[in-house]
């Protein structure tokens, strides 16, 4: 499956660390923002999760919701939840079956050893439940106000 922008994004149904069922295609008539990232408790991914984290009121006076997608089983996700303060839902994609229906489950590189793992990316998905707009190898500086400003401007 290939994400493309103006096509239906691949529906899902993960679980969060609250234990709930988390389906996509229920979002309908909201902004979905839907990152991926790598790991739990690492300092790229905390940066990230914590610029959403501050900006979280914006998005939501925007009628858009937060989803953090990692390979993390939820009871990680929980206690990066209770760490830093996280206001959002963070899925547990243990088996990277919706990072591989996203395209962002990659062959990785790091001091020489390769290895699969998420490419850090961002979908944002309308209110009719297409792709409006994806970041690929996101650069965590200024990226959540990218995305802020993506949804401000195209509603």
């Amino acid at each position: 499956m290939t994400v493309e922008i103006g096509k239906q994004a691949p529906d899902f149904t993960l679980e969060a660390q609250t234990g709930e069922k988390v389906t996509l295609s229920e979002l309908k008539g909201k902004y979905v923002v839907l990152y991926f990232y790598p790991k739990d408790m690492t300092p790229g991914c905390t940066t990230e999760a914590c610029d959403f984290r501050d900006q979280h009121e914006q998005f939501a006076d925007l009628n858009a919701v937060i989803l953090g997608v990692s390979p993390d089983p939820v009871d990680r996700h929980q206690k990066f939840v209770e760490k830093y303060g996280l206001p959002f839902l963070l899925l547990a994609d243990t088996d990277h079956q919706v990072a591989e229906d996203y395209g962002v489950w990659k062959l990785k590189k790091n001091f020489g050893k390769e290895y699969m793992g998420i490419e850090r990316s961002t979908f944002i998905i309308d209110k009719e439940g297409n792709i409006a707009k994806e970041w690929r190898k996101v650069q965590v500086k200024g990226h959540v106000e990218e995305a802020l400003t993506y949804i401000r401007e195209n509603q």
